[in-house]
């Protein structure tokens, strides 16, 4: 999909795309969101931008980097993106490409996110096209704004998730927690990948206005923040998950040890029984009142049985 948008006193309108002739992209934003090939191409006859770095973040697995050629300079960084399953969120990252072209401003990305309609939508104020480096460090700060929006998502998410396995554990509350687990390791990586590009465009960022330094400032302050807190979040839950196996093992010793010791005291009337049970001849045979002296004995060795295991330091549950 492509848009093309321009800002008019700080209000983004958009432009109808016309695939026939030339289009006058001067002072323009425009936006591809898992582009044709009918649309990548009019774009790089358009601008210019070699169809390569067009077509970088098109790559789910591209890193995250700066890139100069033709006069066009590209920014591409991980943005977080949310994910809905069957019945919960799940979240990840993937690349967004921001193309600073002499004339105009061009950002392409593989999935429709939030981060982009906030600017569509208008959410973002002050917003003028014309000024690209400004827009890359504006979108640079939405993008971190909402890394740091849903990490505080999946704290929330974590904190509800462990109050359920306080009632009963369950392998779909386990799976969730895992999930979340691998959310945080993508924001991780990504952030650490984005905080290379922050630091590069501050050093580069050496005639900027001095408000663009400041914003730009922002962003790095965003950025490590987000940073320090998914490597917190992650700790936290990798020690939830930890906990939660050794209580999930505990319990499990604990249902194989009261089998263990119900299987030796069973074991006792079954032995009793087996010899009462030969073809041979055994006391009180024949006698009315034998069953009844069989029964006692199984009773009273069982009854042995289970309070001597039950008192042994092998069976007894410590507290």
């Amino acid at each position: 999909m492509l848009q093309i948008f321009q800002s008019h006193n700080g209000v983004l309108k958009e432009s109808q795309v016309e695939f026939s002739g030339g289009i006058n992209l001067k002072n323009c934003w425009v936006h591809l969101t898992n582009p044709t090939d009918k649309e990548s191409e009019l774009i790089v006859r358009t601008t210019g931008i070699p169809e390569d770095m067009l077509k970088a973040a098109l790559d789910e697995e591209e890193r995250a980097r700066i890139e100069y050629d033709d006069g066009c300079t590209l920014v591409l960084f991980d943005i977080p993106v949310i994910e809905e399953e069957s019945s919960y969120f799940t979240y990840s990252t993937m690349p967004l490409a921001a193309i600073l072209t002499p004339d105009c401003f061009v950002t392409v990305c593989l999935k429709e996110n939030s981060i982009i309609h906030q600017f569509i939508n208008g959410r973002i104020k002050n917003l003028d096209t014309a000024k690209r480096e400004r827009f890359l460090y504006m979108l640079l700060y939405s993008t971190h704004t909402k890394f740091l929006q849903y990490l505080k998502q999946i704290d929330k998410s974590s904190q509800r998730i462990q109050r359920e396995l306080h009632r009963s554990t369950k392998n779909k509350e386990l799976i969730q927690l895992l999930d979340l687990e691998n959310s945080l390791v993508y924001f991780s990586t990504s952030l650490r990948a984005n905080s290379i590009i922050i630091e590069r465009l501050i050093r580069m960022d050496t005639k900027a206005v001095e408000e663009d330094s400041e914003l730009l400032q922002d962003v790095a302050i965003e950025n490590r923040q987000a940073i320090e807190m998914s490597n917190i979040f992650r700790e936290i839950l990798s020690g939830t998950m930890d906990a939660y196996a050794s209580v999930i093992s505990n319990n499990l010793n604990i249902v194989m040890k009261f089998l263990t010791t119900l299987t030796a005291i069973l074991a006792i009337p079954t032995l009793i029984a087996s010899l009462w049970g030969m073809n041979t001849g055994v006391p009180f045979q024949g006698k009315l009142w034998g069953f009844w002296v069989v029964i006692g004995i199984s009773v009273v060795m069982t009854g042995i049985s289970a309070f001597l295991l039950l008192r042994s330091k092998t069976f007894k549950s410590k507290k």
